[in-house]
């Protein structure tokens, strides 16, 4: 019983560690998946980076990606940022979230569009107090 059990916590945690930027709710702005690919974008498009460092297991990213990129308050910003989810849990992020000290999620991540950091966010916060964060940084963003 208990080796079923284990298995069974072990199968649902892979499938929610199946979850990705895909996953967005609809509204949601788009997200890339890669933040060398939002980079570059960023130069191209001259908008800064949003880059969320997130998991699927952690409660208070789920709900900014429930509640928050897809609110009404964001919807105002979505076209005005590179959008970029980056899974924490993914060992090939591990070298962006070192670069950004990420020890706690959801760590945002304000980028300008020539790469450099503006500013960060920790911890999740309400749509109408994201949007004024996201003001702020489109004013330090010139």
């Amino acid at each position: 019983m208990k080796s079923i059990l284990k298995f069974s916590i072990l199968s649902l945690f892979a499938a929610a560690s199946l979850a990705v930027a895909a996953d967005f709710p609809k509204g949601s702005p788009k997200f890339n998946d890669k933040l060398d690919a939002a980079l570059a974008e960023a130069k191209t498009s001259n908008k800064p980076v949003i880059a969320v460092f997130s998991a699927v297991w952690c409660p208070p990213c789920q709900m900014m990606k429930k509640d928050v990129y897809p609110s009404e308050e964001i919807k105002a910003y979505q076209d005005k940022f590179v959008w970029v989810y980056i899974d924490t849990d993914i060992e090939s992020n591990a070298k962006d979230a070192a670069k950004y000290k990420v020890s706690g999620i959801p760590h945002i991540q304000f980028i300008s569009a020539d790469g450099k950091s503006l500013d960060s966010q920790i911890g999740a916060s309400s749509a109408s107090e994201f949007a004024k964060t996201l003001d702020g940084v489109l004013k330090k963003a010139g």
